[in-house]
């Protein structure tokens, strides 16, 4: 579970903290475990979500029983407004050419709590994409788009990969074991959105290709791990991946209609099928997320996926 096999003993000793300490709380509780088994980011963090998430797959399978919630947190609260960006937001059609939007700006916002390219973001996406958007969780990387005159375009997250997706596990070549030590190593590409009220033909795959030249720095600078290999899943009934292609990754093939929300007693919650696309940030990205060979290559944005 997340990546780590749980032995006998870690459930003994999870076991034991709960018993010994009826009053901490699930927060305290991620904590100390996350403390206790030294599971950190690379840049020294406590990977506390990890943790967080491991008690609650636990409990789920009926192996240890938490303390009970005592409150949602901030950031999860679905009754909790998103604030206002303070720039005013022109909806009036953009109708043109990529060259007239040109040069793009394409600034990373996850961090951005001066300017406000952040909270834009976040608005942009929640109003606008039609999965609509909170707030990620676990690492992440949020890119807003602006034309030549500072004017919003589109917006990019990516966030973690896909746990299990038989085309791309089938592409890289892993067993469940190397999955668990190699998914950091890829990122999902989870929301994609240009404006409803901008068409420009082209903008779509250029943003696309900008981004992915730079997501690996990105990427390295904020987490202190690098990544090899891009994913994203796009719903078929609704979008035909044109832009992907354009942008030359690759559709492996698609999902099987399962839910990362699908219960171990066997209960499936039914969702869209959607086709699955893979861009190559290095030529050698199987041997890197198979752990050989660690030494980061320079980015090869065209690498063809097939063996």
């Amino acid at each position: 579970m997340q990546g780590r096999l749980i032995t006998p003993a870690d459930l003994a000793q999870i076991r034991q903290w709960l018993a010994a300490h009826p009053d901490w709380s699930r927060r305290r509780l991620s904590q100390h475990l996350a403390t206790q088994w030294q599971w950190r980011n690379p840049v020294g963090q406590l990977k506390d979500m990890a943790a967080r998430t491991l008690l609650l797959k636990l409990e789920q399978r009926g192996w240890v029983v938490l303390p009970p919630r005592r409150c949602r947190p901030p950031s999860r609260r679905r009754d909790q407004p998103l604030p206002r960006p303070a720039e005013a937001i022109s909806q009036a059609p953009l109708l043109a050419n990529l060259a007239v939007v040109r040069p793009l700006t394409i600034a990373e916002v996850s961090r951005d709590t001066e300017t406000g390219g952040r909270v834009l973001f976040e608005h942009l996406l929640h109003h606008h994409h039609y999965l609509s958007y909170r707030r990620p969780v676990g690492e992440n990387l949020q890119y807003l788009v602006r034309d030549r005159h500072q004017r919003p375009l589109a917006c990019l997250l990516f966030g973690a990969a896909a746990w299990q997706c038989a085309a791309r596990d089938q592409q890289i070549g892993w067993d469940a074991a190397a999955r668990g030590r190699g998914l950091p190593g890829i990122a999902n590409n989870t929301r994609f959105l240009i404006l409803p009220w901008v068409r420009v033909p082209q903008l779509a795959s250029h943003v696309l290709s900008q981004v992915a030249r730079r997501l690996a720095g990105d990427w390295q600078a904020k987490y202190g791990h690098p990544i090899y290999l891009l994913e994203t899943f796009v719903q078929r009934d609704r979008f035909t991946g044109a832009c992907y292609r354009a942008a030359h990754w690759v559709r492996v093939g698609q999902t099987r209609g399962r839910s990362r929300q699908d219960r171990p007693d066997g209960t499936q919650q039914q969702v869209p099928i959607k086709d699955v696309y893979l861009y190559p940030l290095q030529p050698r990205f199987r041997e890197r997320l198979h752990g050989a060979n660690p030494t980061p290559e320079p980015p090869h944005p065209n690498h063809a996926l097939c063996p």
